[in-house]
């Protein structure tokens, strides 16, 4: 098939290498723009536009696909499918309906469940036992098209969104091509999402990245897997911001926000959360005996409820 790819992040890398390892011709990759990057804030391209490049492929990074020049240039590739995997543009509906067979999207819930931004975070911090991906044809609204095709897979105790980014990147590389194929010979099941348990996965706010001591031990540790490694969970701890990178959840109670030890184990508002792996800003990641060597932490120290 013809194919056009629309993505930026990492998680777009997987599908791109399948789709292009498949044989499919890929007319061109649209990306987001390179924009500035570390220290030195020099533009750094995607990782998408990078592996695109290594492929030999035409790589477009228009600022708006809403532009009639932009959708112009989009509807002359005459592509069979356009496949789009966290892009980072809303597609006007010209863009949507200019391939032969549309455009169809790889997302990271089992739809209708957390649509929108930040559906891996959202499963992991609401508790969820399972996750998936689902190919899904788009339409004007905001991941409420028909699925093509869905898997599955168990959300574990020890799981982060850095671990269920990976695994689901590369079940949506293992499903694009048969999706695709089923759309160009007419054997796709389509699934309109049923209207019942629709949520929103709306993106991350940094202001709630803070950790209310307050909350249960189960629904801290949550929010500690479900923001790493961004934008990471955190206290503060006289004056210091103090990322929380993994800790574990205690059978015990105590103070909600003070110290139960001199090891970081925190009372909550209910059980107790020990950190395990830390990081002050500026610095670098260290488990909780490194972290305590040059910050020691005395029994009864109160973090506050917030």
């Amino acid at each position: 098939m013809r194919i056009v790819f629309m993505g930026t992040p990492d998680f777009a890398v997987p599908t791109l290498k399948a789709l292009h390892g498949a044989g499919h011709e890929i007319a061109a990759v649209y990306s987001q723009p390179p924009r500035p990057a570390g220290r030195g804030k020099k533009e750094r391209k995607s990782p998408v536009h990078t592996v695109a490049e290594e492929l030999g492929v035409e790589v477009r990074t228009p600022l708006s696909m809403k532009k009639e020049e932009a959708i112009a240039e989009f509807a002359a590739l005459k592509a069979d499918v356009a496949v789009v995997v966290a892009y980072g543009q809303i597609l006007p509906q010209a863009v949507l309906d200019a391939p032969k067979h549309g455009c169809v999207n790889v997302h990271a819930s089992l739809l209708p469940r957390w649509r929108g931004a930040a559906p891996i975070h959202r499963a992991i911090m609401a508790g969820d036992d399972k996750t998936g991906v689902c190919i899904m044809q788009m339409e004007a609204g905001l991941d409420t098209g028909p699925v093509i095709l869905r898997d599955e897979v168990a959300i574990e105790a020890g799981d982060t969104t850095a671990s269920l980014h990976d695994v689901l990147a590369d079940m949506g590389a293992d499903l694009i091509n048969e999706a695709v194929i089923s759309l160009a010979d007419g054997t796709a099941t389509i699934e309109t999402q049923p209207e019942e348990g629709v949520t929103y996965a709306h993106k991350i706010d940094k202001a709630e990245a803070r950790i209310d001591w307050t909350a249960s031990a189960t629904e801290i540790d949550r929010k500690v897997r479900g923001l790493f490694p961004f934008p990471g969970a955190f206290f503060e701890l006289n004056g210091m911001r103090v990322k929380v990178l993994a800790g574990e959840v205690a059978d015990i109670s105590g103070d909600a926000g003070t110290t139960l030890d001199d090891t970081l184990l925190i009372g909550c508002g209910e059980g107790a959360y020990r950190l395990t792996k830390v990081q002050k800003a500026g610095k670098g990641a260290a488990d909780a005996e490194a972290f305590l060597r040059g910050n020691p932490v005395a029994a009864g120290v109160c973090l506050g409820a917030t």
